[in-house]
């Protein structure tokens, strides 16, 4: 007889376990995450009177594929675009919360004297709230596609992207002791260039190549494709030093604007439903009633700072962010909870050894708790600010109402609205430009100029890496410096007075300078301490990039491939409206 490997006997007693309080808690209206963690603490070691898994650590490599399938599928379903649609409001919001429940969880923990380490850590945990768990609560209630839901959605994605951040910033405190200003920026625009590079250079090849390949396209083919590419960017996020979930969620969020995307995520949900839950129970299996017992006090202070913390002060960030009092309600309710990144960021600590043993059961319980109560904190936010309406004098409470992102119908005038859009659309191009540009001269520079050596006599490898380089370069400098500044729209602007003027001038100048500080860059690798040579090079390369019509052309069917490629989805969609019409 065949003796059976244990992580398939443990994966057998998860998948029951998980099968039967699912089932459990669907019957009594409870959110399903929460049946997934019940089942992880009865399967766990942690529970004598029932069979236990034995392969701990294979159980923790499937739950870190758990992370990256949700944060693959919340890539799909909730693209950049959308944030960008927001506006500001979320960011505003999303960092206002951040700074205000990092202090609550540092001065909670501070209250019962825990070190310095544990009351940051708790901090961290408790400023970020559970993307996953608000997304099936919003998903289960049928809220997904109500304003506020939307608003909620965009912090959590912006609250996940600046976690790396603070990921990076909590592991240079554990090492070194204290910050380090300068290594904390380098962290934060690496982080941006990254993923501006990534989403660009993404967002640009692959809809091209799997319009190319749909004739070969099935649903099997579909699957692994999508898969290869979503794992194939969780190396590369892992390989820069990002977390794999962050490169899980990029490659997520670059199809979502694919014209497969909807296909894709129809495929990939019930993997995701199966590394998902055993995700959710191995966080379950690390409930210790012992030590939830002994830290009942601090559990039930944090979970009060939770609930308390973000009902009011989160209440206050989304106000601040321009939100009515009523959508400001709804949304800080609904963030009720620590979820997810509060394990990893636990896992962190306990891994560099600077935070103490108890702080994990002691999150988990917590998380466990306000997952519980995260529907009921939804659905109490509406009866909970007619309350408040009642008790508030109403002089304060129409100040709270106006002048929102919501009731405010004072638009700008036509010249003002136009120059917004094309400021906009300026500041877009020199983004993108700016760090495609940085990622040609890195790959130059850094694995361009060996091979280079290899070819070329000694003396002429920078030159001729230099020169590959700008070569590379120049349709996108070609952008930075003249995209969109003979548009009809800035010929409307221009003609209708100095003040336009002087901002199209004072725009076009910082476009100028931009775009010949690469050049000087290239030309000073190329031929150093030159400096009358230099500056002739300089602006000859400079007059050619702006005048050549062959750059035009390139760049101009560069940007039309991009645009075309992300709005694929949107023109599908309108189509398909059109032909059930």
């Amino acid at each position: 007889m065949s003796q059976l490997e244990p992580l398939i006997a443990d994966l057998a007693l998860i998948l029951i376990c998980a099968g039967v309080m699912t089932l459990l808690f669907k019957s009594l209206k409870q959110p399903i995450v929460l049946g997934y963690i019940v089942a992880g603490f009865l399967a766990s070691p942690n529970m004598p009177y029932m069979p236990s898994v034995s392969d701990m650590h294979g159980i923790h490599v499937w739950s870190e594929i758990g992370v990256i399938f949700l944060l693959f599928a919340l890539g799909l379903e909730f693209s950049f675009k959308k944030i960008l649609k927001m506006g500001a409001a979320p960011i505003i919001a999303a960092i206002s919360i951040i700074l205000a429940m990092m202090y609550v969880g540092a001065f909670t923990g501070s209250l019962f004297g825990w070190s310095d380490m544990d009351c940051i850590y708790l901090g961290g945990m408790l400023a970020m709230s559970s993307t996953t768990i608000i997304f099936k609560a919003f998903d289960d209630m049928g809220l997904r596609q109500q304003r506020f839901a939307g608003l909620v959605l965009s912090v959590l994605i912006i609250e996940d992207i600046l976690a790396i951040v603070l990921m990076v910033m909590l592991s240079t405190l554990a090492v070194s002791k204290e910050f380090e200003g300068s290594q904390m920026l380098q962290s934060i625009l690496q982080l941006g260039l990254y993923l501006v590079l990534w989403f660009t250079v993404g967002l640009y090849f692959i809809p091209l190549a799997l319009r190319k390949l749909k004739p070969l396209m099935n649903s099997e083919t579909l699957l692994i494709v999508s898969l290869a590419l979503c794992f194939g960017m969780v190396v590369a996020a892992s390989a820069a030093g990002f977390s794999a979930a962050f490169g899980a969620f990029v490659m997520g969020s670059i199809l979502a604007e694919t014209v497969e995307a909807e296909a894709i995520e129809h495929l990939v949900a019930p993997v995701k439903n199966l590394f998902g839950a055993i995700f959710f129970v191995s966080v379950g299996m690390m409930v210790d009633v012992n030590l939830i017992i002994e830290y009942i006090v601090p559990i039930l202070s944090i979970i009060a700072a939770v609930i308390l913390g973000q009902t009011i002060l989160s209440t206050g960030g989304f106000l601040l962010s321009g939100q009515s009092l009523k959508t400001s309600m709804q949304c800080s309710f609904s963030l009720t909870q620590i979820g997810e990144f509060a394990f990893i960021l636990a896992t962190l600590g306990t891994s560099l050894h600077v935070t103490s043993d108890f702080l994990y059961p002691i999150v988990v319980a917590v998380s466990v708790f306000t997952t519980f109560t995260t529907p009921y904190m939804i659905r109490l936010a509406e009866p909970a600010y007619h309350a408040l309406t009642r008790v508030l004098p109403a002089g304060l409470i129409a100040k709270l109402e106006r002048n929102t992102d919501e009731t405010d119908d004072k638009a700008p005038n036509e010249l003002q609205q136009l120059w917004n859009d094309n400021f906009k659309r300026f500041i877009f191009n020199m983004l993108i430009n700016t760090v495609l540009c940085i990622a040609i001269m890195s790959i130059m520079f850094y694995y361009g100029q060996p091979m280079i050596a290899g070819i070329v006599p000694e003396k002429w490898v920078h030159a001729v890496t230099a020169l590959i380089g700008l070569i590379l370069c120049s349709p996108f400098l070609w952008m930075l410096m003249k995209a969109g500044a003979d548009s009809p729209d800035v010929d409307k602007l221009w003609a209708s007075g100095s003040r336009w003027r002087v901002r199209i001038t004072a725009f076009g100048m910082l476009r100028l300078i931009i775009t010949a500080i690469f050049v000087s860059y290239f030309v000073d690798y190329a031929i150093p301490q030159s400096s009358l040579l230099g500056i002739f090079a300089i602006v000859a390369i400079l007059f050619i990039i702006y005048y050549s019509t062959h750059l035009e052309k390139q760049s101009k069917g560069l940007t039309k491939r991009f645009t075309d490629n992300l709005s694929a989805r949107e023109r599908a969609n309108s189509q398909k409206e059109n032909k059930d019409i």
